[in-house]
């Protein structure tokens, strides 16, 4: 240890001077801005450094002490911008330091960063010239929430979803190798303890010390989802120590990397006895002490675990990373604490994850009262429901208790819930082995990360007819998130498995309806899709579909599998017919345009229908409304490919569009990706609002549509 003391210095950290001399009276100035007790809480009154900077080069002549301040700066823009828009803010402010200290020491753009899920890129869209557009993030037209090629050369790879970035990270080093460049180049993969649970962080981890890339995966630990990482720092109990900031810093220097290459060299001299003791002893020293040898099996230098926010040791441990030669991948373990630098975020369990607007002096989420139930909480409570009556009811989700309502259900049985993490391929199969030994599992997971899962799904579900009952929440678009989260495409790529019964809700009450129906079903998978947001209420309910209720149904009860229901029939004597048949929560608009429709129309006559189902379909009720109706309209809230085109595909094999009496048309989202909005505007892009089901049946009929300054309505469809 005394030879590796004694070869250890500090130019070796590529410190200059400048950037180790402190500027007393600005770091003692931060100090004071950044002491908070309680509410209310403000940050500075100004940000000087933050002003200078438009591009990641403007960092590169700022002094450590600089750096410090330029955090404080950064992490309250953050805050404040956040505050205005809602967005991701926990993971934001824990990666603030590390953001600045990877665009300070790496060449960026020419050094991709690529960063896991991307929910924490709000502090480097502000210091790589986007700070002056923060006010229109996750807003129609705006900045996207996530990492985005098109928006910035600075965004090396888009994300949205999880456990991306270090397959990224090294194809990109790969193609740089490919392309015989001469200039030495570092892709960065920025990785959360959440993400790190997908099977494919580990298997792009494998190929990169097979392919023998230089590629730096930086493994951000905020205590949210952590793997047994040894000692406890920044992630929620002690801070690092300075003892082990040293060591990490003393790992990570060229003159410790060149001692253990010499060490290496002189040990293949020895025995394979003492090579073997030895390399245990190095193992022992720096892997397992440090919580790396899992990340060493897999052929990763690794280092750490470093406290993610002491830039006195985060920088120059970048900088001999940066530095360092050979090709062999590294692993820069750093801990860090989601929702730092903000008191009401680090109070918060979920370290305010994922946020509305809210007041900044307080921390107050500027939320009104929900006046309706939403559909994820109509959900958790039949589920709680199912399960009071029979204890082979049990929850899965993945890494989402939260979002899909799962939290409330492990509230009340614990033990009959199973969060296995950012996994939904083993959340899948889990599930099947559950349901093989008798258990009802019921598995929640977003409509858009089911599409992760698409294998176990057909194969070790549906093709052993297993009762697995999907909960599919985010179902059609979801709003802010953008296209990474819609749940477009789940009754397409669902609808085309043989031997599932896929359903999707109008309303709250048949939600409830459904989730007894397929609690009911024990010989075949099942699916169940529906919307974010709130449902409709009593006083909609009762107006649009009469269901003549008071409360609502203290039960759910079971529908007949496959059959639909015709909410509003045509009124007599009119010369033209229509028939509107809408799966999913678009039924209510398909209700406002039918009225529309006959209140300026007296010879025509509109049908409304809720098919329930897309499988089995309800043949009978489309062969009805075929032969009853002139036109006939499917509306539903999914791609092309799903229930529009069962519908049309069983009306061309039954021949009922042979004589060209009945015009069918369906609806479904267009032919492109909905950028960020909210769930009104996005519906209105997509054409799927009542004044477009409305403008449809009116343009089959021969009548006059005036559709004002609208665009999709009076576009050629984007596919034939």
């Amino acid at each position: 240890m005394s030879l590796l003391l004694g070869l250890y210095s500090a130019p070796s950290l590529g410190l200059g001077s400048a950037r180790t001399a402190c500027a007393t009276s600005r770091a003692h100035a931060c100090m004071q801005q950044q002491q908070q007790p309680g509410p209310p809480y403000a940050g500075p009154r100004s940000t000087p450094l933050l002003d200078t900077v438009s591009t990641p080069n403007d960092l590169k002549g700022f002094s450590l002490a600089e750096l410090k301040q330029l955090s404080h700066e950064l992490r309250w823009e953050t805050i404040n911008a956040v505050s205005k828009t809602g967005g991701h803010l926990g993971s934001s402010l824990g990666v603030v330091e590390l953001t600045v200290a990877l665009h300070y020491v790496f060449n960026t753009p020419a050094d991709p960063v690529i960063w896991d899920v991307s929910h924490q890129v709000y502090p480097h869209k502000i210091l790589t010239g986007r700070r002056e557009r923060m006010p229109t993030l996750r807003q129609a037209g705006g900045l996207s929430g996530f990492a985005k090629r098109s928006e910035s050369e600075y965004d090396a790879f888009g994300a949205g979803h999880s456990t991306t970035s270090i397959s990224a990270a090294l194809g990109m080093a790969v193609a740089h190798e490919l392309r015989g460049l001469d200039q030495e180049r570092t892709s960065v993969a920025v990785i959360g303890d959440g993400a790190i649970t997908g099977g494919m962080a580990y298997e792009a981890m494998n190929n990169a010390a097979y392919l023998n890339s230089r590629i730096v995966v930086i493994y951000n630990d905020n205590g949210q989802v952590s793997l047994p990482t040894g000692t406890p720092s920044a992630g929620g109990t002690v801070p690092a120590g300075s003892l082990s900031a040293y060591t990490s810093r003393l790992i990570a220097s060229k003159p410790f990397q060149d001692f253990r290459d010499i060490a290496k060299s002189i040990n293949r001299l020895f025995p394979s006895e003492i090579q073997q003791a030895n390399a245990k002893i190095d193992e022992y020293a720096r892997g397992m002490v440090s919580g790396g040898t899992l990340f060493e099996e897999l052929g990763f230098y690794y280092i750490g675990p470093v406290d993610g926010h002491d830039l006195d040791n985060l920088v120059p441990i970048l900088e001999n990373i940066r530095d360092r030669g050979g090709k062999q991948p590294v692993l820069l373990h750093i801990k860090t604490d989601k929702g730092k630098g903000y008191p009401p975020a680090e109070a918060a369990s979920d370290k305010y994850h994922g946020v509305p607007k809210f007041e900044v002096a307080t921390g107050k989420k500027l939320t009104a009262p929900a006046k309706t139930p939403s559909y994820t909480s109509v959900f958790a409570d039949s589920l709680i429901d199912l399960a009071a009556a029979d204890r082979s009811v049990v929850a899965i989700t993945a890494a989402m208790p939260g979002g899909t309502g799962v939290d409330k259900f492990g509230k009340r049985f614990p033990k009959r819930t199973f969060d296995v993490g950012i996994a939904e391929q083993h959340a899948v199969t889990f599930a099947a082995g559950l349901a093989v030994e008798g258990i009802k599992p019921f598995c929640a997971i977003y409509s858009t990360f089911l599409q992760r899962a698409y294998d176990q799904l057909i194969h070790d579900v549906a093709i052993q007819k297993l009762p697995v009952r999907f909960i599919l929440d985010r179902a059609g678009l979801v709003g802010n998130d953008g296209p990474t989260h819609h749940g477009s495409f789940d009754l397409a790529y669902i609808g085309c498995i043989p031997g599932i019964a896929l359903c999707a809700p109008s309303d709250e009450v048949e939600l409830r309806n459904m989730m007894r129906t397929i609690y009911e079903v024990d010989d075949k998978p099942t699916a169940l899709r529906y919307p974010r947001g709130s449902a409709l209420g009593l006083d909609v309910l009762n107006d649009l579909f009469e269901y003549g209720l008071d409360e609502y149904p203290a039960r759910g009860k079971a529908l007949p599998l496959g059959k639909g229901r015709v909410v509003r029939g045509a009124r007599e004597d009119v010369s033209s017919r229509v028939a509107i048949l809408s799966l999913g929560t678009r039924l209510a608009e398909s209700v406002l345009a039918a009225r529309a429709i006959e209140g300026a129309h007296a010879d025509v006559g509109v049908t409304v229908a809720d098919a329930r189902w897309m499988k089995p379909l309800d043949t009978a009720l489309v062969a009805r409304l075929a032969e009853e109706h002139d036109v006939l309209i499917t509306v539903e809230e999914g791609s092309i490919g799903g229930f529009g085109d069962h519908v049309l595909h069983y009306l061309s094999l039954g021949g009922f569009l042979d004589e060209g009496t009945l015009k069918a048309r369906p609806m479904v989202l267009p032919d492109k990706y909905i950028e960020a909005g909210s769930m009104g505007e996005q519906y209105e892009e997509a054409g799927l609002s009542q004044r477009f089901i409305e403008a449809t049946a009116l343009r089959l009929l021969g009548k006059p549509v005036s559709m004002g300054s609208s665009s999709l309505a009076d576009e050629e469809p984007t596919i034939a």
